[in-house]
């Protein structure tokens, strides 16, 4: 193998190497950041997700032949939007890696270096990225299941795992042939100052787009409802069907009257390919050294501007400042989107059954703890981004400028806090109620949502003595794996816990009133808190390491 690496091109392997550490946003991480560990854990976690899947098929192997069809037809659709859905955030995420930007074409085009050298090296990265997704997503899955549905269809195994294998690897190069064919023509058509404000635009409606799909959509597990006349706009509509008639043709266990759609996903897959190579082609070739001579950000439009009030002028300030920072910096936008996604999954997850029930459904424990989860994730990502700095100038511009109290800027924070974390997270909540009764409980559900967001927001401001998006970041270790089991295991369980004692109270209006009665004592006491400690705090734009003592290790024997 690695001889084979080294008849590869110098250039081509060296630029391999640094794009493939520019996939993930270094910026994001601590500069201590191990790459292929923080790949690993990663994996790790799909890994897992994997693991209990392959567990659940060894439970259903033991099914009669005609349910076992119905389980694997299930599975296959689910198995098949997890993947896309996995590549999809990926892709969102590395938005604009694969394209050339302003420090490619001002270090790499006065260099012997061919344009198709760097396109080859740049799409050689993302691949490792997204095959170690899908190795780690099917590691035990991808084994496991297609052997079961080669025995609920009466198959070959063999021929099972390979057309499972390859229809995972088409949705995935179908899915992110379609991200790059849509950036690579706004790129072509579009001025690229415009072209970068239209670019932020469509990485957030590609997040809310990716994850409404997934969690909307229908399983369908039998024949009759996938002939079925009132499906047939969904098929068309959704991908994850395309390839999942594909992988029973390839298995040979597609119904005739389905062969259409399999013929859906091979045109697909042809379309997305040839237009996301087209495209980069022509942007590495034609637009590449146009990014040295357009400027990035257009010009404002001469006129009268008038900026709304929200408090003081100060608190206007931070609060606009928030807003710009998130709408120009594609660091905190991704890593704010991130949590704004996870809030729109856990939303349109609560309401899923309503949705296609076409009614009304009684108040729900998974609503409740939905909202209380929609909540968290809104205020903590906010919170998140906030320490994180915009630009070095802005830490010397607020620090030269400070002119008022410190209790002045940690209003400006809860104010900020409030308006575009928590107001948000409770107006989503309030049109999702709209799907259950009855109204008073939701009604008084939706109070103690607002007090647990105002919680929310004087908990995140505990310490916090600083202007958003200003203090320089002291790097740290990122564990993704101690995140997402700490937030499942620690957030997802209190959720449940308080949405089940909650749920019992909106039947009593006595102890009702008394759980709105400690929330209320709670947030008073935080609040008090926070304003008490502001008066005395000093604001601090440097985030200083802890004095440690380093030793040796080394030992005197005797």
């Amino acid at each position: 193998m690695r001889k084979l690496i080294l008849l590869l091109p110098l250039q081509f392997r060296v630029l391999y190497r640094q794009f493939l550490l520019r996939v993930i946003d270094l910026e994001a991480l601590s500069i201590e950041a191990d790459i292929p560990r923080f790949i690993g854990q990663f994996a790790g976690v799909l890994i897992f997700v994997s693991v209990i899947s392959a567990l659940k098929a060894l439970f259903a192997s033991d099914a009669p032949p005609e349910i076992l069809r119905g389980i694997c037809w299930a599975v296959e659709q689910q198995h098949i939007s997890g993947i896309m859905l996995v590549v999809g955030l990926f892709a969102v995420v590395s938005w604009d890696t694969t394209f050339p930007d302003k420090r490619d074409a001002m270090v790499l085009l006065p260099l012997p270096i061919t344009p198709h050298i760097i396109l080859l090296a740049k799409l050689a990265a993302s691949s490792v990225i997204i095959g170690i997704a899908i190795l780690s997503l099917n590691f035990a899955a991808g084994l496991a299941w297609p052997i079961l549905v080669a025995k609920a269809c009466a198959g070959n195994p063999l021929r099972a795992l390979a057309a499972y294998w390859f229809t995972m690897v088409a949705a995935c190069a179908f899915l992110y042939g379609m991200v790059l064919t849509v950036q690579g023509m706004t790129a072509l058509l579009l001025p690229r100052g415009l072209f970068l404000r239209l670019s932020a635009l469509l990485q957030l409606v590609a997040f809310g787009l990716f994850l409404g799909v997934y969690f909307l959509q229908p399983t369908i597990d039998n024949q009759v409802a996938m002939n079925s006349a009132s499906n047939h706009h969904l098929l068309i509509c959704l991908p994850s069907f395309w390839f999942f008639a594909l992988f029973n043709q390839l298995n040979g266990s597609l119904p005739t009257s389905l062969g259409w759609l399999a013929t859906e996903a091979w045109t697909g897959l042809a379309l997305a390919v040839s237009g996301a190579g087209i495209s980069l082609l022509l942007c590495y070739l034609r637009t590449m050294r146009k990014t040295i001579e357009e400027p990035d950000l257009v010009s404002a439009m001469r006129g009268m501007h008038w900026t709304p009030r929200f408090g003081s002028a100060l608190q206007t300030a931070v609060l606009f400042f928030t807003i710009r920072s998130l709408l120009r910096s594609k660091q905190h936008r991704v890593i704010f989107a991130f949590f704004l996604a996870g809030v729109f999954g856990t939303a349109l997850s609560s309401v899923k059954d309503a949705w296609w029930v076409g009614h009304r459904l009684p108040l729900s424990i998974d609503f409740l703890a939905s909202s209380y989860l929609m909540m968290v994730l809104a205020v903590v990502g906010l919170r998140s981004v906030f320490a994180l700095p915009i630009t070095l100038h802005a830490n010397w511009v607020l620090r030269t400028t400070q002119m008022r109290a410190t209790r002045q800027y940690v209003a400006a924070a809860r104010r900020t806090l409030l308006l575009l974390a928590a107001l948000p997270a409770w107006l989503l909540a309030a049109a999702l109620s709209n799907s259950f009764y009855p109204w008073r409980e939701v009604m008084a559900h939706m109070a103690v949502v607002a007090i647990w967001g105002i919680i929310l927001t004087e908990v995140s401001l505990l310490g916090f003595y600083k202007v958003p998006f200003t203090c320089s970041v002291l790097p740290g270790k990122i564990n993704i794996q101690f995140l997402f089991w700490g937030f499942f295991i620690f957030a997802v369980i209190f959720a449940y816990m308080f949405a089940d004692f909650e749920i019992h109270a909106l039947h009593n209006p006595l102890r009702f009133g008394l759980l709105l009665a400690v929330l209320a004592a709670i947030e008073v006491c935080l609040w008090g808190f926070n304003r008490h400690r502001a008066k005395w705090a000093v604001l601090y734009f440097e985030e200083l390491p802890s004095e440690t003592i380093t030793t040796l290790g080394i030992t005197y024997l005797s």
